[in-house]
């Protein structure tokens, strides 16, 4: 397996933890952590192999005027950033019982910008064990990534991240 960019933000919470937990179970050694708020376009294009962990905020915090979190910051890069010949996973963290209308909203705002750029996606997660109303990240009935809720099911995590992580591994380069 060639090396593994995980771009993640924001820093210090519960999606840098969860970063931390996919390096892990696919082997420190195989990735590189990046904080999204630090990253370009250039650092993206270096891997084949790319992770990109977010979270979704909630709407409150959509529609303020001081929204700049690490991925507004990095949004723009990545869509910049040259997709042919990459192999893409995703993980987003969201509370599926506050935000019922938009769970991990995040994946499937990301995934619009990156399919059209010939991304291939992999690591599709089954809705069933999730109880929301509605999701940017189901496409064609399915998670486009991982979805993770530190909130209200962190006990579910490990497990998640590892079932997960053992799904796209073989899709890795």
């Amino acid at each position: 397996m060639k090396k593994i960019g995980l771009f993640y933000g924001p820093l210090g919470g519960s999606t840098e933890r969860v970063a931390k937990k996919v390096a892990a179970a696919l082997g420190n050694e195989n990735v590189d952590l990046i904080p999204a708020k630090d990253a370009k376009s250039a650092d993206v294009d270096k891997y084949e192999n790319v992770i990109f962990g977010l979270s979704t905020i909630g709407k409150e915090t959509w529609e303020s005027d001081k929204s700049a979190n690490d991925w507004d910051v990095f949004l723009p890069e990545v869509e910049k950033a040259d997709y042919s010949n990459k192999v893409i996973a995703m993980f987003g963290l969201g509370d599926q019982i506050s935000y019922d209308l938009h769970f991990v909203d995040a994946l499937g705002v990301l995934a619009e910008k990156i399919l059209p750029k010939g991304a291939k996606i992999v690591g599709a997660v089954d809705t069933e064990a999730y109880d929301c109303r509605e999701s940017q990240a189901i496409i064609d009935g399915k998670f486009i990534g991982l979805p993770v809720n530190e909130d209200f099911e962190p006990e579910l995590t490990d497990e998640r991240v590892n079932n997960w992580v053992e799904s796209i591994k073989p899709e890795l380069k």
